[in-house]
Order: C-alpha cells, then sequence, then structure tokens
C-alpha cells in the first residue's frame, strides 16, 4: 500500500515537473562557426547571421526571429569586448529582421531602398514557413526601432582598408531588395536567402519576388562580384562560386520547365504534383510541396505577362 502510494507520488511529481518544464521558454541556442579570425556566422532561430570583427566595432548581417536578438548580442560578447555599431539586413523577412528591435537604438541599420519600403508595410508572406510571426507587429510595437536609418539603391561602401564591407543589389529574385554583402578583404559574400542553400528558393511576390528574373540577378552577382572564394548561404553551409553557378541553372531549368508545362496547357496543380528535382542536381532538398506550388504560380503569372 505504501509503496503505491509513494509510487503515486512520484509520478504526480514527475507529471508537475513535465508541465512546468512545458511552459517554461526554451532556450534559445545559438551555433558560431568560425569563417576567418574575424568573421563569424551564428546559426539557430532563423537566418544566417553573420559577425564582423573590424577595428572600431561590430558589423552584424540579419538579427533572426523575434526574441533572438538579445541572444545574438549575448553570443557577441563572448567574441569580442567590441560594440556593435552597423546592423545590415539583407532582406525583408521576419526570421532575419525581428532581432532588429532589441539592438541599441544607437546601431546604424542598413537596407536596400526597396527593403526598407517593404520593413515599412512588413506584408507577411503566407508561404513563407520561416516567418513564424507576422514581423510587422515588431517594429509597431516598438516605436518604429530597428527600421533602417540608412539605405542603398545599387551599391554602397562601408569602412575602408581590411575593415571594408561592400552591399550590392543585382535586381529581383527571392524579394525585390536582396542585398549581397561582401567582405572583399576575406574574399566572402553573405547572399542570404536568395541563395539560401541548395534548394527550391521561396520565391515572396509580396515582395516583389520573382520567378522569371532571379536566375538572371544570380547571373549578375556571380559576374558583379569578384575575388570571391565563399558564400554565407540563408539557411545552410557555406558554399562557392561554383555552387552559385550550378544553382543558376537550377533556377533556369526550373523556369524552363514551367515555361513548357504551360505552353502544354497543365494547371499550377498539375506542375506542382509531378515536378521532381532533376537527378543531375545532387544534394538538392526535395521541393517543399507549398513553396514549389507558389513558384509555379508565380511563373505562370509572370510568364503571361510577357
Amino acid at each position: 500500500m505504501k509503496r503505491s502510494i509513494v509510487l503515486g507520488v512520484l509520478l504526480a511529481v514527475g507529471a508537475l515537473s513535465v508541465a512546468i518544464a512545458a511552459q517554461q521558454p526554451q532556450a534559445r541556442v545559438i551555433d558560431v562557426e568560425k569563417i576567418k579570425d574575424n568573421l563569424y556566422v551564428l546559426k539557430g532561430g532563423g537566418g544566417n547571421t553573420a559577425v564582423f570583427i573590424t577595428a572600431n566595432g561590430v558589423a552584424v548581417v540579419d538579427a533572426k526571429n523575434p526574441g533572438w536578438g538579445q541572444p545574438i548580442l549575448d553570443k557577441i560578447k563572448t567574441l569580442t569586448d567590441k560594440p556593435v555599431t552597423t546592423l545590415i539586413n539583407t532582406h525583408t523577412h521576419g526570421d532575419h529582421v525581428s532581432g532588429n528591435v532589441e539592438f541599441p537604438a544607437t546601431v546604424d541599420v542598413i537596407v536596400q531602398e526597396n527593403t526598407a519600403a517593404n520593413m515599412k508595410k512588413m506584408i507577411p508572406n503566407s508561404t513563407a514557413a520561416d516567418q513564424t510571426v507576422p514581423a510587422k507587429t515588431i517594429f509597431d510595437q516598438n516605436n518604429g526601432r530597428g527600421l533602417p536609418k540608412r539605405t542603398f539603391k545599387d551599391k554602397m561602401t562601408l569602412f575602408k582598408g581590411s575593415d571594408q564591407i561592400d552591399l550590392y543589389y543585382f535586381g529581383r529574385g527571392h524579394t525585390n531588395g536582396d542585398a549581397w554583402v561582401v567582405f572583399p578583404a576575406l574574399r566572402v559574400v553573405h547572399a542570404a536567402d536568395i541563395f539560401s542553400g541548395k534548394n527550391v528558393p521561396l520565391l515572396d511576390a509580396n515582395n516583389g519576388g520573382s520567378a522569371v528574373e532571379i536566375a538572371n540577378t544570380l547571373e549578375k552577382a556571380l559576374n558583379g562580384i569578384k575575388n570571391v572564394d565563399s558564400i554565407i548561404t540563408g539557411h545552410s553551409t557555406q558554399m562557392t562560386p561554383a555552387d552559385l553557378k550550378e544553382y543558376i541553372q537550377f533556377n533556369r531549368d526550373f523556369l524552363s520547365d514551367a515555361q513548357a508545362a504551360k505552353k502544354a496547357g497543365k494547371t499550377v496543380d498539375e506542375v506542382a504534383a509531378s515536378w521532381k528535382i532533376p537527378a543531375k542536381y545532387v544534394g538538392y532538398a526535395p521541393a517543399d510541396a507549398g513553396r514549389l506550388k507558389n513558384n509555379v504560380a508565380l511563373a505562370y503569372k509572370e510568364l503571361g505577362a510577357r
């Protein structure tokens, strides 16, 4: 009898512990990958974040999902005692900009001019699985904190010498404001979600993304950014210019397939249900059904306008 009572108490305590643990906020774990002596990639909590330590401070590229801004800042303190001075957002999606509001108000936030407009309206993309929280509430609830202070159109250069950062915009793709962030002295570029990894890209029509233009934009970047060996992707591992060249062809092949299917009278649903990643693209992630349908529909719409 006593044994049954004790067992019942232990089970009750265990259940209570599980319930309490479930109510506790999950720890925000950030993994650090060292790229160069003064360049790191922080992974977890959204898009890949770059941390570039300069002579006078720290430049950060992308700030992850809501609630991840402070963990980024805390992790940076383990890498350097220099202050964060600059925050560059590669595009408007919530898993890249929401952490902005947790950065000090003194930080210089810089984006491409189309992204600045997108951030002010923050139109959520219903197909974007990585936008877990509508990011428009982030800036509204923080009285505009975290919105950009400076913008660029096609190119901007920050700092000098070994600290130099070059910002480029080559055209529509993932959105209409995808910035490429180049660290010339290190021969590294952060491409973010216009090259998120070896996968079917997310084409966000609500924010100006384009199925027709993405391959051309990627090719302009490949040809326009010189002396780069390594590419920081939006959600995967580092890639090379050779990987980017292959990804350009991947996107051209997809558009060609969509164009042929449209000409043959196939519906968006039929294409989305039957299209598979060609076998020659080894290592590419299986196509997400929702994303694939979104991209086919966008390609059909853009091709119909021609």
